[in-house]
């Protein structure tokens, strides 16, 4: 038996929040973890919409049932299962979804990349290429990914302001997860911006609104 792989062409569904004119500064996009849908994901950056910013919300090209055969779906980045064809087409349709959004935006605009949970491993990936015209990168609640390349990754990420982010309660961040996390980034030469805030694995208006202002 002989595994191989066809390339295909498939439709991917976006989000946005915000319109695309001369007055914008900002794009954000923004990736959602495992079993969410980007329209309820992107609710979360509502505080964010004043009128210069574009946020867009892509989502994951696996959806599933969350519960059995039927009712809520979500999506999800990946398995382990052919994983590097799966690494490979997330970063072709992210790479394609913000190209797209910046043909239609000001050459001067500030582009922020957000991954939280799952989609922090996914876009720290993507962003690794050093492809993506990048100004910020904020991780919430996201694990960094130990497959990284090093050598791209350096510089891809050498200058490039990077927010970690997370609740005190998160059930998924622990005090080992999270030392092996920034000894990682170290690696790659990041010193990241810490916050942090009272909840659980979810986003925090408030701390949001906080770092967009400070990073």
């Amino acid at each position: 038996m002989t595994e191989q792989h066809l390339l295909t062409q498939r439709t991917a569904r976006y989000y946005s929040l915000g319109t695309p004119s001369d007055q914008v500064t900002d794009l954000w996009l923004v990736c959602h973890g495992y079993g969410q849908l980007a329209r309820y994901f992107l609710r979360h950056f509502a505080p964010l919409d004043n009128g210069h910013t574009v946020i867009v919300a892509p989502e994951a090209l696996s959806r599933f049932y969350l519960d059995g055969f039927s009712g809520r779906v979500g999506a999800t980045w990946m398995t382990k299962e052919d994983r590097m064809a799966e690494i490979n087409d997330q970063a072709a349709y992210l790479n394609l979804l913000l190209q797209t959004q910046l043909q239609q935006l000001p050459e001067n605009v500030r582009v922020t990349i957000v991954g939280f949970s799952q989609g922090g491993a996914t876009v720290s990936r993507w962003l690794a290429s050093g492809v993506a015209p990048v100004h910020r990168l904020i991780l919430w609640a996201a694990s960094f990914p130990e497959d990284i390349d090093f050598t791209s990754g350096k510089a891809a990420f050498g200058n490039l302001p990077v927010a970690i982010v997370y609740g005190t309660e998160d059930e998924f961040i622990t005090p080992a997860s999270l030392q092996k996390k920034q000894q990682l980034m170290s690696e790659l030469g990041i010193v990241p911006q810490l916050y942090t805030f009272e909840g659980g694995h979810t986003l925090n208006a408030d701390t949001l609104v906080k770092v967009n202002e400070q990073l």
